[in-house]
């Protein structure tokens, strides 16, 4: 067992006036299975770069420890090559007897080390990758997002793989896989870098009590900085006063006061004004002492949303509905029954190339919203969709993302302050608001399209796996807002969590 240390770690990116992480110290233990938890966009990735040497910063880090990284990145022009010969150059020194000894762990066959790596399904792809990234020694491994684009089975073996292994990183938003797989957690706050043991439940539940305790705290301190700007401002008035005294007076009211009498209270006065201002000071240096203590509580901010009502109860039916992609000999989906009512929030569910994308594509075909140059397959039995049937979709896909917000609210007739203004309650930093959105990660490109969805009124919301990439705090926020609204939802996701506190209804593929 050896020790990462963290001692006082600064680091920007190169233009940028704000710094990613200020004067950051922490140690973790290399046996342990660490959790990294933290909003999108706020150097989760980064700290795992600034782990592997890939970026200049002051402070230390330990050094002595052999890093390697989860996912391996892989150029086009290798996807034709297979496993057994990439993984060389992945992990150098990799032993090919290792990996065929962690395949079995993962599910899958030593053959799939000879498939073109091109051909394989995401979930295939990261199981190899895994096994790869397992097969070395005394290496720590950093694992960033694991879970995006798998199904629940294939989440399920990989969450059962990481519980039997130590000496990792993991970064996830899938509460139920963290809970599984992780006996620590490193939480990326809005002030530091906080480690605690536990999974992520036992830290929720410790972060909720301590917000209540900061918050009684915040409380207490913002009466007593009241009190003491009353007091500041009464002593300031007393002496206005007094000084407002020496010009002038009523020779009637006033008979024993002549007009020498005014430099001595023009002396008086400037004495307690004197005495005024160091109690001011006094008071100010206290204020900003209880100001110091003010907790920064990570909130988890209310979304509205704009559903429509529909004439019609029932919004979507079909029977006996098939599909078949164009180069299959069989259908993947056959003889459907299915439909939609009004209110309802139904999660397509099934393992990953069993139609789910396709059958929300045919909707949408139906409904008049993609073209046919969009469709890659066969139907018969198609659905019927309700007349004038208002749709918000958001695709798996952002690579359509490009030019600024300000462009891209332009051209989807979205409001632009309401835009940003939503994004911003999505802890969306203000600094990415004109930047060209290919420069935003892919977690932050997930939030445009949810954005944009909320603010589009709608009778159905069709939703192809929304939360990839998103951070834990937007989806309970997300999950919040679903609760409260209760839109009607057709929707594809894998996260357990959000699942079981969403759906009114589970349909099979």
């Amino acid at each position: 067992m050896a020790q990462i240390n963290v001692c006082n770690v600064t680091f920007a990116y190169e233009g940028s006036f704000d710094n990613v992480f200020d004067n950051v110290s922490f140690s973790i233990d290399t046996n342990w299975k660490l959790g990294f938890i933290g909003r999108n966009g706020k150097g989760k990735t980064t700290f795992l770069n600034l782990l592997l040497g890939k970026y200049d910063y002051s402070g230390s880090i330990s050094k002595g420890i052999v890093y390697d990284y989860f996912p391996y990145r892989i150029p086009d022009e290798d996807l034709s090559k297979n496993a057994a010969e990439l993984m060389e150059d992945w992990k150098p020194g990799v032993e090919s007897w290792r990996v065929m000894c962690e395949l079995p762990k993962l599910g899958i066959d030593g053959e799939i080390l000879y498939r073109p790596f091109g051909a394989l399904s995401f979930g295939e792809r990261t199981k190899v990758m895994l096994a790869v990234l397992f097969s070395g020694e005394n290496d720590f491994l950093l694992i960033d997002e694991p879970t995006n684009h798998l199904d629940k089975d294939a989440r399920e073996i990989i969450k059962g793989y990481l519980a039997g292994k130590k000496g990792f990183i993991l970064v996830s938003h899938d509460r139920d896989f963290l809970d599984g797989c992780i006996d620590h957690v490193l939480v990326l706050g809005r002030v530091g870098i906080e480690v605690q043991a536990g999974n992520f439940s036992s830290w929720w539940i410790n972060k909720e009590r301590a917000d209540s305790n900061a918050k009684a705290e915040n409380e207490k301190h913002l009466k007593e900085i009241h009190k003491l700007k009353e007091a500041a401002d009464r002593s300031r008035r007393w002496a206005d006063k007094n000084e407002g005294t020496k010009i002038g007076f009523d020779p009637i009211k006033e008979h024993d006061r002549f007009l020498d009498t005014r430099a001595y209270i023009g002396a008086k006065t400037k004495k307690m004004q004197s005495r005024v201002k160091s109690f001011e000071n006094r008071i100010m240096h206290e204020i900003e002492e209880k100001e110091g203590l003010l907790n920064e509580i990570e909130e988890i901010t209310d979304l509205k949303l704009m559903p429509l009502s529909h004439h019609k109860e029932r919004l979507i039916a079909c029977r006996d509905f098939s599909l078949r992609y164009k180069d299959a000999d069989a259908p993947v989906i056959k003889d459907l029954t299915f439909e939609l009512m009004q209110g309802e929030r139904v999660f397509l569910d099934g393992n990953n190339g069993c139609g789910k994308s396709s059958f929300i594509k045919a909707i949408l075909a139906q409904a008049g919203i993609l073209s046919d140059g969009e469709i890659c397959f066969e139907t018969t039995g198609n659905p019927e969709v309700a007349s004038g049937l208002a749709i918000s979709y958001i695709n798996q896909d952002t690579s359509h993302l490009r030019g600024t917000l300000k462009e891209y609210a332009k051209e989807n007739e979205l409001d632009y302050t309401l835009l940003l203004s939503l994004l911003r309650q999505l802890d969306f930093a203000r600094v990415q608001f004109e930047k060209d959105m290919r420069q935003f990660s892919e977690g932050q490109k997930k939030k445009v399209l949810i954005a944009s969805s909320l603010l589009t009124p709608a009778h159905l919301y069709i939703w192809d796996e929304p939360l990839n990439y998103i951070d834990v705090f937007s989806r309970m926020q997300i999950e919040k807002l679903l609760l409260a609204y209760q839109p009607t939802m057709l929707m594809v996701e894998h996260d357990v969590r959000f699942r079981e506190k969403i759906a009114t209804r589970l349909v099979e593929l």
